[in-house]
């Protein structure tokens, strides 16, 4: 009989990165899926990183260019706080699954179609709370977590999932449409590819190794699996 399992991680946790090696020895699937497209799967495993470039700005606008620049920046800043880097979980699930033989299934929306959508969604309201977060993170960032509930976080540790979904529903609530684009569609891009391929392999055992802020909401939608046929 088949069955989807989904690991919530880190992309900067080591705790991910053994977490990912045993579930897989664990539940021994017959296909692994990872939150990742072809361009950035090439980057871990080649690595040979292939960011964005002037060029792209014409695809995915400015403020999505500017976000790739910022988003790529903070991963490698807290990547060497807890020395590790950035996608580490999703590399080994991938040298786990080749190692047991186990086909890999990119699951994740290109990233340039984010982009472009996080270009045409962003509103000039939540442009400026980004503005303002930034600055104030900056300046006063151990008072700001503090006043958002976000205290003595470690980084090299997958964030319990009452932290989670607190995370998520302040993102949701201050970035609505930042929000919709990077978590909301990309959840249901990725319980589509996941319905398309348990539905191309009904008996096997499926495991997907997705975020954390994935994790939850994306297992709710791939068990509705009539929604996806």
């Amino acid at each position: 009989m088949g069955e989807i399992r989904i690991i919530g991680t880190s992309h900067i946790a080591r705790q991910s990165v053994e977490e990912v090696k045993a579930a897989i020895f664990e539940f021994k699937p017959e296909i692994v899926a990872v939150e990742l497209d072809y361009p950035r799967y090439q980057a871990l495993t080649t690595g040979k990183k292939k960011g964005i470039g002037w060029g792209d700005i014409r695809y995915i606008g400015f403020k999505g260019f500017l976000f790739a620049l910022i988003g790529e920046y903070v991963e490698k800043k807290l990547g060497k706080v807890v020395n590790t880097k950035p996608g580490a979980d999703m590399l080994s699930a991938i040298k786990t699954a080749k190692q047991m033989g186990i086909p890999i299934a990119l699951i994740d929306q290109n990233i340039s179609d984010t982009l472009r959508n996080f270009s045409k969604s962003l509103s000039w309201k939540e442009k400026w709370r980004i503005f303002v977060d930034v600055i104030m993170g900056l300046l006063f960032g151990k008072r700001e977590m503090k006043k958002l509930g976000f205290e003595n976080i470690d980084l090299s540790k997958v964030p319990e999932k009452e932290l989670v979904k607190k995370a998520m529903d302040v993102a949701k609530k201050r970035y609505p449409n930042l929000y919709k684009t990077l978590v909301t569609d990309r959840n249901i891009y990725m319980a589509k590819m996941l319905s398309n391929i348990r539905q191309a392999n009904p008996d096997k055992k499926i495991m997907a190794v997705v975020g954390a802020g994935h994790a939850e909401y994306l297992q709710k939608l791939v068990q509705r699996t009539n929604v996806y046929k």
